[in-house]
């Protein structure tokens, strides 16, 4: 990759061996005109992902146990949002970028609802302008050692779905920016919570996919009408 400008040498801040869910490592003293570059081309490819925070980079390639849970919780936010009548819009690991914030991500999946005509308007997302995802979802197996909750914040990320192999947690982005919570239910499909989450990843990670999205599809539809039922009985 010749003559790409550094701001400063590069040097491997951490490498985390990740033979159970994904290999990272980051590097440190990175141009953002090197980020770019990789970016470009790795255009056409689903891995490696990039993360950039103001001069640090975080390479991750995910192994398959990385990608079946990123899978079975995107394919829950699809049929949460079908079962709910809500409209989304999943753009997967689309980049999203400021270079005047020097911040960059990749999410393992990332969903639009409520600015899903913003997603579908347009083949670009300019986040100086557009709004961010609604929704992210995170795998991280093996503790990365860029903490992106931060770099989220800071580019308005209101929800992230966080999963590290034993918990499944529901963060929301604080009033202030400065960071995020965490919470039981998810403001975006409020009829799931984190031990939701966590219940139905667990079994999609081991039932027959049809028969986990049947079964899946029947508590929703519990779960829904006995919500209507207690509305319906409230003064």
């Amino acid at each position: 990759m010749a003559g790409i400008a550094q701001r400063a040498p590069i040097h491997e801040q951490a490498t985390t061996p990740a033979p159970s869910g994904e290999h990272r490592f980051v590097l440190s003293g990175v141009s953002w005109k090197t980020y770019e570059a990789l970016l470009a081309d790795h255009q056409d490819r689903s891995a490696p992902r990039f993360a950039y925070d103001r001069g640090l980079l975080e390479i991750m390639s995910p192994l398959p146990i990385h990608e079946r849970r990123n899978w079975s919780l995107a394919l829950l936010v699809t049929l949460v949002a079908e079962e709910m009548g809500v409209d989304a819009e999943n753009l997967g690991s689309t980049t999203f970028r400021r270079e005047d914030l020097e911040h960059g991500f990749e999410p393992d999946s990332c969903f639009y609802v409520r600015h899903v005509s913003v997603a579908r308007a347009k083949d670009q997302i300019d986040l100086r302008f557009d709004p961010p995802p609604d929704l992210v979802i995170e795998i991280d197996l093996t503790h990365s050692s860029l903490d992106k909750l931060p770099l989220y914040a800071r580019l308005g990320v209101p929800e992230v779905w966080r999963d590290d192999g034993t918990r499944t947690r529901i963060l929301v982005r604080r009033p202030t920016g400065d960071g995020y919570d965490d919470v039981g239910f998810s403001p975006a499909f409020p009829v799931v919570s984190a031990d939701d989450l966590g219940r139905w990843l667990g079994e999609g990670l081991t039932r027959p996919r049809s028969a986990w999205m049947a079964a899946l599809r029947a508590w929703l539809r519990e779960r829904l009408d006995a919500g209507e039922a207690t509305r319906a009985m409230s003064p």
